[in-house]
Parts: structure tokens; C-alpha cells; sequence
């Protein structure tokens, strides 16, 4: 009985998406996962292992030069004027300010209050889904700088003044990982993280601080290096089929074969901070690539930014875990007698922390005994801060997966709230009286659509994965035979973490 109740819930979840088509995503706090398959569950992890076991064989057999050329493939499309920029960085300044009005003066409930809406759904989901495929959108739209260039002018001081102080480069992205895990113990381990009034001052007093950095240290410095949403934005861009540059910018063709006991990469591949944004007065050249191109092409990064990559994974991935039986079960929580998430702010917080050093040290790990496999390579650290590249699929996809059920219902309830903000009866944009479909997540159908979207996801990740992990150790190591062995226990690590995932998605969930 209770089997088929859960497939009549699951009833509409077509019809929904069609309904919805390019709405929203949705934050995944407020929808049900755990599907019973029309498969066993092993028979989805193990193809989806297999999937991945198989795409790392062809490519360790293919001859590597096919693949470089669809890294480097480029079709420009032209140049990007950032004339408007201030504009419409001031017009998302005033919506931010609308909807902080409405967190404090409005309703509390976060299904009709547009704040956490907005910002789970439209912001945190949906922006991060759409500068994946089409680009940084981000640089567009972030509320400071429009009222930093405003600042600016009325202080009298030109865009490319120097700022009053000068942020030390030895920080690296330290500073956005220390806000970047505030920002991830807030969603998942803060008792309320969906309260309008509360999420409102948060993101009031995170607006204030990072202006502040801003005027201090400027703002190109502060989004590149310590705003951990414009440097996540940056670097999830580089998996867009939109992005910088024309094959002519492409990264270059892979070193010679090494000799004999020296170094395999390029030397000209040093360490250092990316600029992973332009400033204001350039104008970039568009061009269309292959998805992930950008990853493979992207300089490596340092240690700050490669646990930026693995804790931005991490906590999707924690996410999923801290909801399942088996971790309530672990930490001593009957899920049938649920004590509340303030009951469960420490065992929650160690686990988020926990869940970052194990990945951490998995990735770490395979990397340097894939080094170990191949002397006379570029080294663990070097290697690291290059493949970490090819952790962005693997992120998106468990990003895309871990909220597809859920952008289907808060999707809808954004396009209501919208048009009553203070919940006093207007109908602003004409949505107000909108009904949402509740039962668009529900029905056999629709769980065989969902969880075959989501095992798709996860599976061509992962594959996606492993082809430019491939491309960069070529590149590091010059040979494609040493780049096949350097890449076994990464690849060994994406397959153990394709069932991983697989059995989140699969799982059923307390809260």
C-alpha cells in the first residue's frame, strides 16, 4: 500500500516540468526523494559503475589526439561589450532590496514569502544550473558593483584607481572557503535556514561585509579571491559551452615526451591565483566549445582553490547523506521520531566536516598514487590543482540531481509568491492566484522519469569527468600511456563515488 501510494504522489511530475519548462529549480529542503525503482538498485549502480569503468578504458586505449582536438575546438561568436554591466548589477541590487523588504515584512512561511524562494530556488539552484551551460551570468547580475562603481564616482575616484589596500595574494581562496562553508552550515546544519526574516538579515549583513571589502580592497581583488559565490560562479562557467576566447586562445598542444627522470609537464604551468574574472573595461571575445572545454583548458590552481572545488561537492553531497536512514540511524536518531534539526546541530556539523576531509583525502590520495605509478611527473600538488578541474562535472551533476524533484514544486510556489510579497493580496505580475501543481511529484511515471534523469546525470557526469581528467593528464605528462596509469586510482575513485551518488538518490530519507 504504501508503494503505491508514493507512485500516485509521483502521478504529475511530467506534466509539471512541461508546465514549468525553463522555470526554477528549487531548493530540495521542501520535496521527498527515495523513489522505489522499477529496477533493483543495484542494477542502476552497477551499469552506472560500469558506464564509467568503460569510458575510462576507451579512452585510455584511443589515441589521445581526437580527444585534444575537441578540448581546443572553438567557434567564435564575438565580443562581449560590458558597457551595462553597472546597470544591471544595480537593477539586482534593487530586487535583493525588495526581497530583503519582504523577508522582514512579510509572511513567515517560507512557501509563501518570495525571499527564501528566490534565493534557495531562483538564485542558489537555477543561476548555478544556468552559468553552467551558457555562461557566467553571475558577473552580470551580482548586487555590488553597480553600487561600487556608484560609490566610486560620487567619492570621485575612477574604476581603475587603486583601491585604499591591497589584498595579500598568499591568501588565495582561503578567505572563500571560510564563507563558502558558512554559507553550506547555514543551509544544512542552521535550524531555519528557510525563514524569511532570518535569511534576511544573513544575507543583509553578508551584502554589508562584502561591500565593505570592496571599498577596501577593490573590486575585482575581493569577487575573485574572497566572495565565494562570484568565484564559484567563476569557475562553474568553465563547464558552459559559452565561454572566452577563440581556438587561437586555446590551451596549447601537450608537451614532448619527457626524458628520461625529468619533470612531465610545462613549466610554464606554475602555481599561482587564476584570474577568473575579467575587469570591467575588457571586452572578451565569445565563443562556442565543447562542455567541459574550459575545465580542461583552465590553468591549475592552488591548494585554496582546490578545496574550494571539493568542499562546493561535499556539501551536495552531504546533503543527501545527513537525510538518509542510515545516517540518522548513525548518529542515533530514530527518523520516525524526529527531534528537529536543533537537536542535531553538532553531530551535523561534524558530519559536514567530516564529509569535506574525506573527500578531500580520497582526491588527494588518488592523485599522488597516481603520480607514484609514473615517476618523474609534475608531482602530487601539481597534478592536484590541475585535475581538480574535472570535479566540476561531477559537482554539477549531483547539484542537478540531489534538487530536480524539488525545483518542480518550490518552482511553483516562487511564481506565486512573487506577485503577493507582503502576503497583503496583490497580484503584481499577474501569478498571485498561480496553482500549484502539488501533485507534479507523484505517480509511477513520473518516478521512473525522475530517478532515470537523475542516474543519467550522475552517470554522464562522471564520464564527462573522466574525459577531461584524461585530456589534463596528457597534457601533464606528454604520453598518452603515462597518462592512462597516472589516471587509474582517479578513475577508480569516480566510479566508487558514481554508486555513492546513486545510492543517495535511491535512499530514503527522515526529514
Amino acid at each position: 500500500m504504501g508503494n503505491e501510494t508514493t507512485w500516485r504522489r509521483m502521478s504529475s511530475l511530467t506534466s509539471g516540468l512541461v508546465a514549468l519548462g525553463w522555470a526554477t529549480p528549487a531548493f530540495a529542503h521542501a520535496a521527498d526523494r527515495g523513489f522505489v525503482l522499477l529496477l533493483p538498485t543495484g542494477y542502476y549502480m552497477l551499469g552506472g559503475a560500469a558506464a564509467v569503468a568503460a569510458s575510462f578504458v576507451i579512452l585510455a586505449l584511443l589515441p589521445p589526439a581526437p580527444l585534444e582536438r575537441l578540448a581546443t575546438w572553438r567557434l567564435t561568436l564575438g565580443r562581449l561589450g560590458m558597457g551595462g554591466r553597472a546597470w544591471t548589477s544595480m537593477a539586482s541590487f534593487l530586487v535583493v532590496c525588495a526581497l530583503l523588504c519582504a523577508g522582514v515584512a512579510g509572511s513567515r512561511d517560507p512557501l509563501s514569502n518570495p525571499l527564501p524562494l528566490m534565493f534557495w530556488t531562483v538564485w542558489w539552484v537555477g543561476l548555478t544550473l544556468l552559468v553552467a551551460v551558457a555562461g557566467n551570468a553571475w558577473r552580470w547580475l551580482e548586487p555590488w558593483y553597480g553600487p561600487w562603481r556608484l560609490a566610486q564616482a560620487l567619492m570621485r575616484h575612477g574604476e581603475g584607481a587603486a583601491p585604499p589596500a591591497a589584498l595579500p595574494k598568499r591568501l588565495g581562496y582561503w578567505p572563500a572557503i571560510a564563507l563558502f562553508a558558512g554559507f553550506a552550515w547555514f543551509e544544512l546544519v542552521y535550524p531555519a535556514p528557510d525563514d524569511p526574516y532570518r535569511l534576511a538579515i544573513v544575507l543583509a549583513c553578508y551584502w554589508l561585509f562584502n561591500f565593505a571589502g570592496m571599498m577596501l580592497f577593490g573590486h575585482r581583488a575581493w569577487t575573485e579571491r574572497v566572495e565565494c559565490f562570484s568565484v564559484f560562479f567563476a569557475m562553474i562557467a568553465k563547464m558552459a559551452v559559452v565561454g572566452r576566447g577563440s581556438a587561437a586562445q586555446a590551451a596549447p598542444p601537450p608537451p614532448p615526451d619527457p626524458l628520461p627522470g625529468q619533470p612531465a609537464y610545462d613549466p610554464s604551468t606554475t602555481l599561482r591565483v587564476p584570474p577568473l574574472l575579467h575587469s570591467a573595461g575588457e571586452e572578451p571575445a565569445l565563443a562556442l566549445r565543447l562542455p567541459g572545454a574550459g575545465a580542461a583548458d583552465a590553468p591549475p590552481l592552488p591548494a585554496s582553490g582546490v578545496l574550494f572545488l571539493l568542499l562546493a561537492l561535499s556539501t551536495v553531497s552531504y546533503d543527501g547523506l545527513m537525510r538518509t536512514f542510515f545516517w540518522l540511524d548513525a548518529i542515533g536518531v530514530n527518523p520516525l521520531e524526529f527531534p528537529g534539526r536543533s537537536a542535531l546541530i553538532v553531530p551535523n556539523t561534524l558530519g559536514l566536516l567530516a564529509a569535506f576531509a574525506a573527500l578531500a583525502a580520497l582526491f588527494y590520495g588518488a592523485v599522488a598514487l597516481g603520480e607514484k605509478l609514473v615517476p618523474g611527473g609534475p608531482g602530487a600538488a601539481r597534478a592536484a590543482g590541475a585535475l581538480v578541474w574535472s570535479i566540476l562535472p561531477i559537482s554539477l551533476a549531483y547539484h542537478f540531481s540531489h534538487y530536480l524533484v524539488a525545483l518542480v514544486l518550490n518552482g511553483q510556489y516562487a511564481l506565486a509568491a512573487i506577485s503577493d510579497p507582503l502576503s497583503r493580496g496583490w497580484n503584481l505580475f499577474g501569478t498571485a492566484g498561480y496553482h500549484v501543481l502539488a501533485g507534479a511529484t507523484s505517480g509511477a511515471e513520473s518516478a521512473w522519469v525522475v530517478w532515470n534523469l537523475q542516474a543519467a546525470a550522475i552517470v554522464g557526469g562522471h564520464v564527462l569527468a573522466v574525459a577531461i581528467a584524461h585530456v589534463i593528464a596528457y597534457r601533464l605528462h606528454g604520453d598518452a600511456r603515462r597518462a592512462a596509469e597516472s589516471q587509474m586510482p582517479l578513475a577508480l575513485l569516480m566510479i566508487g563515488y558514481t554508486i555513492f551518488g546513486l545510492w543517495l538518490l535511491s535512499s530514503p530519507t527522515g526529514y
